[in-house]
């Protein structure tokens, strides 16, 4: 790294730890219901919610209870995006007068988008209009993220609270989450995005002439939008000349701005936040990075104050830094030492390809690993491009589960699981009952630990071997061998974590992709939720168990290296197999000249 690099990436994280404290003792006193500097005015607008919805803002739910209004609430979501979806063609604010999606591509983005996903079989800007943007997309921005930041807290509650069967109300954790920090944050960061360049209009799309016509070759494309081949598999295009350009206008920085916060990812554009409509400058790049981690890290230190020892959330977030500062190091090293087939070209350097000069390369790579650990998947770079052991880096992290931060409330309550049974093993090696925070943990936490942690590497082992397996699927892939094998197998990696991001090379919009995309992202979202909440309930009902001198420090540097080791065990025990059928072939070919 350059001296410049070095300073922005330390100022980085600087800013960020600064903020960790008072955000998270912010985040605290919301949910646990206490007066705060915004209370004077939107306390009055949260109990006119409680008063319209018939919400009882005192009456706590078991966790069954708790479980059952988030799954419905986020069906209703998911139904309502559906229909928004396919009545498209003659809702209000469409003034490209887009179509309706196809009913599997309706199925896929709405899922994608209610299990905070962001998933996208289609471009943006060719294929949304601003009704679907805004009371589609943007809408469910704020409740899918509202939805992991309630999750999390009421598994707090059941780890500190004692022989209680209740865990709080989720329509009062929602409606805090929306309306005490997502809502806020994002109206102040739209408004600095405006500042930085991002658009925000109604306006209809811009046709402006070129200065020179451009003749090219433009890929056919069949009635559904996908890529025409010949009897060889290769792409038929045509010959074009283009004497002016359509630039696309729309009211962006609303919905940037929640999509980077809430970490949900999905883009106004194709190109994502490497569009410049969505990150136009450096500052922005560092600030919509910023936002992504925010939250995220926040709430390790809520969860610390609101169980009595601030150090265990320092710790917790200790083991996330190290593991994302491991990632960064070993993305940046590989994607700056160039590709060695290139260099035999008499071409020497880093390896831009795919990414924008306006960033830099530290640039790109605090953002996509930032993005991949946790469950964001904006990008501001063409994952495809990055070379096999550079592409494996945002892959590996989707694969650990999306702890390193991960996504509001997902990363937290999913890393309490790892923690969970990074206990109950040290507990079984030195021979004591494992306990966390003064409760025992048993059989049962172990068995929603493991549901919760082991999910989504399940349904990515059984769908990419399944597309292997289909004609159709692996007539999606547009590369052969080990890299194709990469991109289907990262493409199910980041439906099944919800994260979003894509290896692109692959299209996914067919009925096959659309339909097991779908399934794997609701029970990649749902059974974890619905895991953790049973283990919040079940910690509720325990009695505290004061420590003794046999318990285990769990606030410690040598449990935090532990932690790490067992969750980077697991990720290599699931998927190293496939990984090194993948991106470590690739890379080793790539070594050997071809």
């Amino acid at each position: 790294m350059s001296s410049y690099e070095w300073m922005e990436t330390i100022l980085f994280f600087v800013v960020l730890l600064a903020v960790v404290k008072p955000f998270g003792s912010y985040l605290s006193k919301v949910y646990q219901g206490e007066r705060t500097l915004l209370a004077p005015v939107l306390a009055p607008c949260e109990n006119l919610v409680y008063k319209l919805c018939g919400v009882e803002k005192d009456a706590e739910m078991e966790w069954k209870r708790y479980a059952w209004s988030m799954f419905l609430f986020n069906i209703i979501c998911a139904v309502s995006l559906f229909i928004i979806l396919l009545l498209q063609g003659v809702l209000p604010l469409n003034p490209q007068k887009f179509p309706a999606f196809s009913w599997h591509l309706a199925l896929n983005t709405a899922i994608s988008f209610t299990t905070n996903t962001n998933w996208q079989n289609y471009a943006g800007e060719s294929a949304a209009s601003y009704f679907t943007q805004m009371f589609g997309f943007a809408v469910h921005n704020f409740v899918s993220a509202a939805t992991g930041m309630a999750v999390a807290i009421a598994l707090i509650r059941g780890l500190v609270r004692r022989r209680t069967s209740m865990i709080g109300n989720f329509w009062v954790d929602l409606t805090r989450s929306v309306f005490y920090v997502l809502l806020p944050l994002s109206f102040i960061f739209a408004i600095f995005l405006v500042s930085q360049g991002v658009i925000q209009n109604f306006s209809s799309y811009k046709t402006v002439p070129l200065v020179q016509s451009i003749t090219y070759d433009k890929p056919k494309m069949d009635a559904q939008g996908n890529a025409i081949k010949d009897a060889k598999g290769n792409a038929v295009t045509e010959r074009v000349t283009a004497k002016d350009v359509t630039i696309p206008m729309g009211p962006v920085a609303s919905q940037e701005a929640i999509k980077e916060l809430g970490t949900n990812g999905g883009g106004f554009f194709n190109a994502n936040s490497a569009h410049p409509y969505e990150n136009p400058t450096p500052l922005s790049n560092m600030v919509e990075v910023f936002l992504i981690l925010l939250i995220g890290g926040s709430l390790t230190y809520t969860f610390g104050l609101m169980a009595g020892n601030p150090r265990q959330g320092w710790a917790i977030l200790a083991v996330m830094l190290s593991i994302l500062f491991i990632a960064i190091a070993v993305l940046y090293w590989s994607e700056s030492a160039g590709n060695p087939l290139v260099a035999k070209l008499g071409v020497h350097g880093i390896n831009m390809e795919g990414k924008e000069a306006r960033f830099g390369l530290a640039g790109t790579t605090l953002f996509t690993t930032a993005t991949t650990g946790t469950s964001c998947g904006a990008v501001v770079a063409m994952h495809d491009s990055l070379t096999p052991l550079g592409g494996m880096i945002p892959l590996a992290l989707i694969l650990l589960s999306e702890v390193v931060i991960g996504g509001v409330g997902t990363g937290l309550y999913t890393m309490l699981a790892f923690v969970i049974i990074a206990v109950f093993i040290a507990g079984l090696m030195i021979g004591r009952t494992p306990e966390f925070l003064g409760k025992k943990v048993e059989v049962r936490e172990m068995w929603m630990s493991i549901i919760t942690v082991l999910t989504a590497g399940i349904l990515i082992l059984i769908f990419s071997g399944i597309a292997m397996l289909t004609p159709s699927a692996v007539a999606s892939m547009n590369n052969p061998g080990a890299h194709g094998l990469s991109e289907v197998l990262y493409a199910f990696s980041s439906m099944s974590n919800n994260n979003g991001s894509a290896f692109a090379g692959l299209n996914g919009n067919t009925v096959f992709y659309n339909v097991t995309g779908a399934l794997a992202m609701f029970v990649g979202r749902f059974a974890p939720i619905i895991a953790s909440l049973a283990m919040a309930g079940s910690l509720a009902e325990k009695k505290y168990v004061p420590p003794s001198l046999g318990t285990l420090p769990t606030d410690k540097v040598p449990f935090g290296l532990w932690l790490a080791l067992v969750i980077l065990i697991v990720g290599a025990l699931t998927f190293f197999p496939a990984l090194s059928l993948g991106p470590i072939v690739e890379h080793l070919t790539m070594l050997g000249g071809k």
